[in-house]
């Protein structure tokens, strides 16, 4: 077994971090377009969230159910579901914004 120098062993703590920080920017633009309903947190322990049945973005089981092409199509689209309606997207922010939210949704694991 070889044993890593500190150096290096911070090293990869530091680089492993980094893979797990959310974009400002991205944290706003969830914030402004999407925590009124779907909460900050993801839970969809909003007023508006828990009438529209909104799921719990932060369950194992409904992350697998989900691919990131999925919910770039809901984002981009919107989604008509029992009655409630999220308004599309597509034309309100740009590509890499999106994807910044798929990004998003999924660390609300």
């Amino acid at each position: 077994m070889r044993v890593f120098p500190k150096a290096m062993l911070l090293v990869l703590i530091c680089a492993a971090s980094a893979h797990g920080k959310v974009d400002a920017k991205i944290a706003r633009t969830w914030k402004a377009k999407c925590a009124s309903c779907h909460g900050v947190d993801g839970k969809g322990n909003t007023e508006s969230g828990k009438k529209a049945k909104i799921s719990d973005f932060t369950r194992k089981d409904w992350q697998k159910s989900k691919t990131d092409a999925q919910l770039k199509t809901a984002i981009e689209d919107g989604v008509k579901k029992d009655g409630a309606e999220m308004d599309p997207y597509k034309d309100k922010l740009d590509a890499a914004q999106i994807d910044g939210l798929v990004k998003y949704i999924r660390k609300l694991k």
